[in-house]
């Protein structure tokens, strides 16, 4: 296998798998992203549905989930690829995601859950809104270790896989702010350490990290990222021993300075990779005005405090934060991961 490194990188492409784009397009979209200086790619694992429709990974009927494994899920080898590893693939059309991305030189980092379809996972099973179950209650981690373990094991010798993450952003709230009133900072990372020991059981291949957006745990901080408010204590995690590198998103709208904010972030958590000896990803970030400014404020930050690497948002084509080759950041971020492969 290529060196398990989460080093460099270039962006998140949330929808590569999920609006039906052409082997052409996909194709195109990376090797625009590998002509950047881009290595990885961080993308989703997941998409939970309670009425099938169009492209999904996991339909809900009642209080019992089914894993796609048709046209619009898996891929099997009968309509995929050529290749015995590359059987089974990540998700609708993700075959086409994994082939486009080796093609290219790209590597991936998948999420298997985020805080909207863990709210399903709690709706259906339990008929409950309190987000913080589905760290906490047996059968719904019963149905989502299912879950993984279909969708891990079918890649634990595909090299394009990088890193898989527990979820994007695990919080207390999750997107309702609906909860138990008794989720803590302890909670999630009991959770963290059981699933990453899972995942590991599974695929011993590959890194794993949580996919949390670095909030510390410090109640006396100034602003609520550094709080613990949201149960993520991103020291306590990183210390994880099933946990290979920590994840950083840049807080949206915390301040009216958004460089000068972000140059902090990136510092204090420079610091914390120093402490835990581990490598730290900023893996999320945007701003859509004054991009080339603030982006390259960031990017000095990431290279001259030591930071692992970096991924910049998108979550749609048109979502304002995605790049591309005629915009005014392309070259900026091309110069930049020139700069952090010569670093290493």
């Amino acid at each position: 296998m290529a060196p398990n490194t989460p080093s460099s990188g270039i962006g998140n492409s949330y929808w590569m798998g999920l609006i039906g784009l052409s082997t052409a397009n996909m194709n195109a979209a990376f090797a625009d992203i590998a002509k950047g200086g881009g290595t990885t790619v961080r993308t989703w694992g997941f998409n939970e549905v309670t009425s099938p429709n169009g492209n999904y990974y996991q339909s809900w009927s009642g209080s019992t989930p089914t894993i796609n494994t048709g046209a619009t899920g898996l891929q099997n080898f009968g309509n995929a690829h050529h290749t015995r590893i590359e059987r089974f693939f990540i998700v609708y059309r993700t075959d086409n995601v994994v082939a486009a991305a080796k093609a290219n030189g790209i590597r991936l980092i998948v999420a298997l859950a985020d805080y909207g379809g863990m709210d399903v996972y709690v709706k259906q099973i339990l008929g409950s809104s309190n987000h913080d179950l589905f760290y906490t209650d047996a059968s719904v981690q019963t149905a989502f270790k299912n879950y993984v373990r279909t969708f891990v094991s079918r890649y634990a010798n595909e090299p394009t896989i990088l890193a898989w993450e527990l979820a994007n952003e695990p919080r207390c709230k999750g997107s309702t702010g609906t909860w138990s009133g008794t989720c803590t900072t302890a909670t999630i990372t009991a959770w963290a350490k059981t699933m990453s020991a899972y995942i590991k059981s599974l695929d011993a291949n590959h890194l794993v990290a949580i996919g949390d957006e670095g909030f510390y745990n410090q109640p006396s901080a100034p602003t609520y990222p550094y709080q613990g408010s949201e149960g993520i204590d991103f020291d306590a995690n990183l210390a994880i021993s099933t946990i290979d590198f920590g994840t950083v998103h840049i807080p949206w709208g915390q301040t009216s300075d958004p460089q000068g904010w972000g140059t902090q972030w990136i510092t204090d958590h420079a610091a914390s990779q120093t402490k835990a000896n581990k490598p730290v990803i900023l893996e999320e970030f945007g701003v859509t005005s004054n991009q080339a400014t603030v982006y390259t404020a960031w990017w000095k930050q990431v290279v001259s405090s030591g930071l692992a690497g970096d991924l910049i948002c998108g979550n749609t084509p048109d979502d304002g934060y995605a790049v591309y080759p005629d915009g005014a950041v392309y070259p900026i971020l091309t110069s930049h991961a020139a700069s952090l492969k010569a670093r290493a």
